[in-house]
């Protein structure tokens, strides 16, 4: 895929910049495990503390939506996960979104949860990242997304703290999520250990599912992986 300049690509409706297309398991959320096509576009609006892509947030290069779905048709994988950076923060994401569920793939989306999510297709799974206190933007949140939120979607939390932890605990109860879709929690990598948080959730029988990240027991951060 060739990049082209930058005022063309803006001119066009068919193309996004994109950081990385490469093939790996996915990490996390409800596929976890399966070979997965990751499509990462460029770009986010947010700064999260524990950000673990920050390369994300600039550079990339301009490639056409037909060249995309060739590429990740190249790796033969049925599952497709569209991510940043925040991949919505590029309004064309929408339309890749349409195509790769018009191709047929098992399509999910992670999304911070600061931008509308209302005219992503419904046949995608959008995982929602709920920002906590101790993410730095909890402010961030478009609280009207949860209304939006149906059976095939996620919703995660990034877990920093005991204090985040609690927080997120109302969150869930107060908004009923666990009536709505799959909630998950996860520690942040290095600031809280994963046995204290899967303590919490059992002992408040809490209704939500522990993750820990696959992609980084088996190769830590590198990129493309």
């Amino acid at each position: 895929m060739n990049a082209v300049p930058d005022e063309a690509a803006q001119a066009s409706p068919d193309r996004l910049r994109l950081t990385e297309i490469f093939l790996s398991l996915q990490g996390e959320a409800r596929a976890i495990g399966w070979p997965t096509v990751f499509v990462r576009l460029t770009g986010c609006p947010l700064r999260c503390q524990y950000c673990d892509t920050a390369y994300a947030f600039h550079g990339g290069q301009w490639h056409d939506i037909d060249a995309i779905l060739a590429e990740v048709a190249s790796y033969g994988a049925r599952h497709v996960c569209v991510t940043g950076g925040e991949p919505l923060a590029q309004k064309r994401c929408i339309g890749l979104l349409k195509r790769l569920c018009d191709a047929g793939y098992e399509v999910s989306l992670e999304t911070s949860g600061a931008i509308d999510i209302s005219e992503v297709d419904l046949r995608v799974s959008r995982v929602l990242d709920i920002k906590t206190p101790g993410s730095a933007e909890v402010h961030r949140n478009l609280w009207s997304n949860l209304a939006l939120l149906t059976p095939h979607d996620q919703v995660k939390f990034v877990i920093c703290s005991r204090e985040d932890y609690d927080w997120a605990r109302g969150i869930v109860a107060e908004h009923r999520l666990t009536d709505i879709c799959d909630v998950l929690f996860s520690p942040s990598f290095t600031q809280i250990k994963p046995s204290d948080l899967a303590d919490w959730i059992v002992a408040d029988r809490l209704p939500v599912r522990f993750q820990l990240q696959l992609h980084k027991i088996l190769w830590n951060d590198e990129p493309g992986r």
